[in-house]
């Protein structure tokens, strides 16, 4: 934030500093400007959607989402190749020496070579043809998971974007409340020189000043503090929108505190068709439901076929001469089955079962939770409305008194601890409003989010 003072000192030791070197105003002038732009650019205005633009496209939670999404989908194709042919192609040479090269078999001698080589390659191409249906629901499963995946990234969005509007509107808290302790300390100011000029004149007592100058410092305090929190949240949203840490952020005119209302079923039955833990919930009952069929799928037998390609050669020379080698080809067809599965897998399909049931239950404790959250945020929207009503009509009232008793203490019939305490009502009570407009709009994006909709 560029302060006026600072900015009125630095015109004036640019101007001393310019007039002995008039040969270079123009490089000092292009300088000053330069250098004004560099602080100009500290400061930035933003709107509540810009905000929100600035968090998604630079969150480093919505990266690790896509990277588990690429993940899963990667896994998903994985389960789609496994449906494809194997084919596989090797090539060997082997070299024997034999020592005992004769063969004595009774009436008849064998004589053997010192020697022997032989090449030998084989191609083989395969295919399953029927395996129960377990590539199939291998398949469904990742598919079924890369939707949880996507899912998860859509809430991971919804949480972003709901600690940007939380970051922002607290942001808004704090710089309004610090315009209205401007606006006091300005006021103050102005009924502690009337009360000096009282004294002068020997209205008032020297404890009547005194007791201005204590509200000036009481409220200079909140002041301090109201600074260190601004200087906190402006820092950690800095962080959460990917800005450079030293940017002074503003926050632009917020009107959300008055949104019509519809009735609260309406909140839940979205939330119900909307929500991304329920409908992951649905997926993984799919999925849980997907594991028993491939459990049930291991007792049926597997049937696949496949064509195998030898080259035999049992000369010396790896180059095929006529004569020398064989090719031969086999198809086949196997049939196997792991018939132990029948008995084996009972305990397995059992806990499948158990884990979709727990799924269901899961998401009947789900929708109660949701549906509690769902109201819980509806009530506080309506309650914080009505605080701005009753709050609104609080300064006018804190308005009212407040000039009543200014105009009593300036006819000295009222004592200055009433006139104290009214203006300490109307500071309050202004202090209260806009927090509660804050905390009213605030409160509209959090039912929004517990209805699954505050990116729709």
């Amino acid at each position: 934030m560029i302060n006026n003072t600072n900015q009125t000192k630095n015109h004036y030791v640019f101007a001393k500093v310019a007039k002995p070197l008039k040969g270079y105003g123009s490089a000092l002038l292009l300088f000053g400007l330069l250098t004004a732009q560099v602080a100009k650019a500290q400061d930035k205005t933003l709107t509540i959607q810009e905000a929100i633009k600035l968090g998604i496209d630079n969150s480093k939670t919505l990266k690790l989402s896509q990277s588990k999404i690429d993940r899963a989908v990667s896994q998903y194709n994985q389960a789609k190749d496994r449906q494809l042919p194997t084919g596989n192609a090797s090539f060997a040479y082997n070299r024997a020496q034999i020592p005992a090269h004769t063969l004595n078999l009774g009436g008849q001698t064998i004589e053997l070579p010192n020697s022997a080589n032989a090449y030998l390659g084989i191609a083989s191409v395969e295919e399953t043809i029927f395996a129960g249906g377990r590539l199939k629901y291998a398949q469904q499963s990742t598919e079924l998971l890369t939707q949880v995946a996507r899912l998860d990234a859509d809430k991971d969005k919804d949480q972003i974007v709901y600690d940007v509007i939380n970051a922002y509107y607290n942001l808004y808290k704090v710089l309004q409340s610090q315009k209205v302790v401007a606006q006091n300390i300005t006021s103050i100011d102005q009924q502690l020189t009337q009360a000096q000029r009282f004294f002068d004149q020997g209205l008032v007592t020297k404890n009547d000043v005194l007791r201005f100058q204590l509200q000036k410092s009481n409220i200079q305090l909140s002041g301090l503090d109201l600074e260190s929190n601004r200087k906190i949240i402006n820092y950690n949203l800095d962080v959460l929108l990917g800005l450079p840490e030293t940017t002074e952020l503003k926050i632009d005119v917020v009107n959300e505190a008055n949104h019509s209302l519809a009735p609260l079923t309406a909140y839940i039955d979205s939330a119900m068709n909307t929500r991304q833990e329920l409908r992951q919930l649905d997926l993984q009952n799919r999925y849980a439901e997907t594991n028993i069929k491939s459990i049930t799928a291991q007792r049926l037998p597997t049937v696949g076929v496949g064509a195998n390609l030898y080259y035999l050669d049992l000369s010396g020379n790896p180059i095929p001469t006529s004569g020398n080698y064989i090719v031969p080809i086999t198809l086949a067809a196997t049939v196997s089955w792991n018939f132990g599965t029948l008995w084996t897998n009972k305990n397995k399909e059992a806990e499948a079962r158990i884990q979709r049931e727990e799924t269901v239950i899961n998401k009947s404790i789900t929708t109660d939770y949701l549906k509690d959250e769902v109201n819980r945020n509806y009530q506080s929207y309506v309650t914080a409305q009505d605080k701005i009503k009753l709050l609104e009509t609080a300064i006018a009232q804190a308005n009212e008194n407040n000039k009543i008793l200014e105009s009593k203490y300036q006819s000295n019939i009222a004592s200055v601890t009433d006139r104290v305490d009214a203006q300490t009502l109307l500071y309050q009570a202004q202090i209260n409003l806009e927090l509660a407009k804050a905390d009213a709009g605030l409160a509209y994006y959090t039912l929004l989010k517990s209805t699954g909709k505050l990116n729709k």
